[in-house]
C-alpha cells in the first residue's frame, strides 16, 4: 500500500533521514520507533508532503507522491494525526469534524466515517459537539484529532505520538479504540513510546537510528531483547 524506497529528506542544509526504506501492506498495522530526534516526525512529513523528498521513491498504491501537495495526498486516502493534535482552537468540535469530512472511497472497505459513526466512536465528542477547541481536554483533543482524520475517509491513518502527554485511563482507551480500528481493516502507521501497547497492536515494526531503518521486526522481540531495546531505544 505505502512504499518508501531510499527516501532522503531533511531541512534547509540538514539531512535530517537518509536512504529511508519501508513499507506497509493493505490491513497492517506498523509501528516507527526510535530515540528523539532520530527522524520519525520527518518522516511523515515527507509522507505527507510537508517536507520535500530530496531523492528516493514514495507510492501510495499505484501513485507517486512526490511533488504532490499535502491536501492531494490525503484526498488519495492519507489520514494523519499530527503530533501536538494541531485542532482548530477557534472552531467547534463539530465544526473541527465537518471541515475534513469526504466522501467514502469507491470500494473502500471498513467503516464509511461520518459525524454520527464518530460520535459513536467516540462519545465524549458528541456530548462536547458545541464546545470550542480550545475547551476540550488534552485527551479530547487527542480523540478529536483522530476523528478528523477518519472523516477524511482513509484507507491508511498515520499517527505521530499517539498517546504522548495522555493520563492513563485515556492512553488506555486510545489504544482500544487503535484495536477497533486495525478489525475494520484499516491500515495504521504509528509512533509511540508504549512498547507494551504497541506489542498488542502492531504487526511489525521499525526502529530508526539518526535517520535510517536501523532494525525492524516484531514488538515483542524489542520487549524481550533487553540488549536490542538499550540499543536502539535506551536513553545515550
Amino acid at each position: 500500500m505505502l512504499e518508501l524506497q531510499r527516501v532522503t529528506a531533511g531541512y534547509g542544509d540538514a539531512v535530517v533521514i537518509s536512504d529511508l526504506t519501508l513499507r506497509i501492506a493493505a490491513g497492517e498495522v506498523v509501528a516507527l520507533l526510535g530515540r528523539n530526534g532520530m527522524g520519525k516526525t520527518t518522516t511523515v512529513r515527507t509522507i505527507m508532503g510537508q517536507v520535500a523528498a530530496r531523492s528516493g521513491q514514495i507510492t501510495y498504491g499505484e501513485t507517486n507522491l512526490l511533488g504532490l501537495p499535502p491536501n492531494r495526498i490525503a484526498r488519495l486516502g492519507v489520514g494523519l494525526v499530527p503530533e501536538g493534535r494541531q485542532i482548530f482552537h477557534n472552531l467547534t468540535v463539530e465544526e473541527n469534524l465537518v471541515a475534513t469530512q469526504a466522501r467514502p472511497r469507491v470500494g473502500g472497505r471498513g467503516v464509511a466515517w461520518s459525524l454520527d459513526t464518530i460520535y459513536d466512536l467516540f462519545p465524549a465528542l458528541r456530548s462536547r459537539s458545541r464546545n470550542m477547541g480550545n475547551e476540550l481536554s488534552g485527551g479530547e483533543q487527542q480523540m478529536l484529532a483522530i476523528g478528523r482524520a477518519l472523516m477524511t475517509n482513509p484507507t491508511l491513518l498515520i499517527l505521530d505520538e499517539a498517546t504522548e502527554g495522555l493520563a492513563p485511563l485515556i492512553r488506555k482507551e486510545i489504544w482500544q479504540i487503535l484495536k477497533s480500528l486495525r478489525e475494520t481493516g484499516l491500515s495504521i502507521l504509528v509512533i509511540d513510546k508504549d512498547l507494551d501497547a504497541l506489542a498488542a497492536l502492531a504487526d511489525r515494526c521499525y526502529v530508526m537510528i539518526k535517520g535510517r531503518v536501523d532494525w525492524q521486526g516484531s514488538v515483542q522481540s524489542l520487549l524481550t531483547d533487553s540488549a536490542l531495546r538499550s540499543r536502539t531505544l535506551g536513553v545515550l
